[in-house]
């Protein structure tokens, strides 16, 4: 099971390519979803992506899933900006300009498993303090609330401590350091676990060449 964040679909910074669909033909997996945070281009012309509005063709940026699991069902869960500016270090212009959030998404597969049913969700918090926190623990409640065991991944923008304390209930499945992926200094990518979920095997967080993040790997018991 593979979880994205950050990824595109029909944006010519990427080629027109769409990443999530590509991923899965190279995994040779049927079971797959993109889902759009935004329509549009990060960081210019975009609006927020809805439930029913999205025509499968445009420039999108969100998550996605890619599954050699079967999914019986998917899930969408959309999590509401800041709705003020917020102060983010630009390392290229070395000052710090005044950001808008920007709308966030959950996307949640249903898997049937060897074990019995198992969701797992992947989403990219804000980065918004205090807001990515609150978004936490709208997610985790909703996902809670499917009557599964369930394992939460992603860029959450969150260190350990936050984590830990808006997440009661559920278990944290990893330590190690994610960013920046050449020297990491702290983890904000968490895999969070609720439930009976199988036992932790290793977890591990890999440096790839396609992001500023490592990649924070999870081995899960069958």
């Amino acid at each position: 099971m593979l979880c994205l964040q950050e990824v595109d679909r029909n944006q010519a910074r990427s080629g027109a390519a769409h990443q999530t669909e590509a991923i899965a033909a190279a995994m040779g997996a049927t079971d797959w979803r993109f889902e759009p945070a935004l329509i549009g281009e990060p960081g210019a012309q975009w609006e927020a992506a809805g439930y029913d509005d999205d025509d499968g063709t445009s420039a999108a940026y969100g998550v996605g899933l890619v599954s050699r699991y079967p999914v019986t069902r998917w899930h969408v869960i959309r999590l509401t900006p800041a709705p003020f500016r917020s102060p983010v270090y630009v390392p290229t212009v070395k000052r710090f300009i005044l950001l808008r959030d920007e709308p966030r998404v959950a996307l949640v597969a249903e898997l049937t498993t060897r074990r019995g049913p198992l969701v797992v969700a992947g989403s990219h918090l804000s980065f918004v303090p205090g807001w990515n926190l609150w978004q936490l623990r709208q997610l985790v409640s909703r996902l809670a609330g499917l009557g599964h065991p369930c394992v939460l991944v992603g860029d959450l923008n969150l260190p350990r401590l936050p984590v830990r304390l808006g997440t009661s209930g559920w278990q944290m499945l990893a330590t190690a350091k994610t960013f920046p992926a050449p020297s990491p200094k702290l983890q904000i990518d968490h895999a969070l676990g609720f439930g009976d979920i199988p036992s932790v095997i290793a977890a591990t967080a890999r440096q790839l060449p396609v992001s500023d993040h490592r990649a924070l790997v999870l081995d899960l018991a069958e």
